[in-house]
C-alpha cells in the first residue's frame, strides 16, 4: 500500500506543483493573434512567416526578453541595434543576409523579397 501511494504522489506531485505556481503567479497564455488581429499587410504577413521560419527560434518579436539572440521588439524604434550600428533597412538587411557575432547569415538562404517582406513585418513589432 505504501509503495502504491509513493508511485502515485511522484506521478501527481509534479503537474499539482506545475499547476499551483501557474495560479500563483496568475499566468496566462495568450493565443497566437492572427496576420488579420495584428492588422497585417499581405507583404508584413509573408514577413511575419518568415520570421516564424527563420528567426523566432532565437529572436522575440513582441517582448523585451531575448531567446539566445536580442529581442527585436521596437527594433526600428530605437535609433542603434543592440551592437551599436544603427537601425535602418541598409543595415538591417546586411546583418540578416550576412550574420553578426554568433548570427548565421541567411543571404544563400532567403531571396530578395522574403528580406524585403521580414524588414516590413519587423517595423510592425
Amino acid at each position: 500500500m505504501c509503495s502504491t501511494f509513493r508511485q502515485i504522489r511522484s506521478f501527481l506531485l509534479p503537474p499539482l506543483c506545475l499547476l499551483a505556481l501557474f495560479a500563483f503567479f496568475d499566468c496566462k497564455v495568450e493565443r497566437r493573434k492572427s496576420d488579420a488581429e495584428l492588422g497585417l499587410t499581405p507583404i508584413q504577413a509573408m514577413g511575419r512567416h518568415v520570421f516564424d521560419a527563420n528567426c523566432a527560434r532565437c529572436h522575440e518579436p513582441y517582448s523585451s526578453h531575448g531567446l539566445h539572440g536580442p529581442s527585436l521588439h521596437n527594433v526600428y524604434k530605437k535609433q542603434y541595434l543592440p551592437s551599436g550600428i544603427p537601425a535602418n533597412d541598409d543595415r538591417i538587411s546586411e546583418v540578416i543576409v550576412r550574420g553578426r557575432a554568433k548570427m548565421p547569415g541567411f543571404g544563400t538562404t532567403l531571396a530578395v523579397s522574403q528580406i524585403d517582406a521580414l524588414l516590413a513585418y519587423l517595423k510592425t513589432l
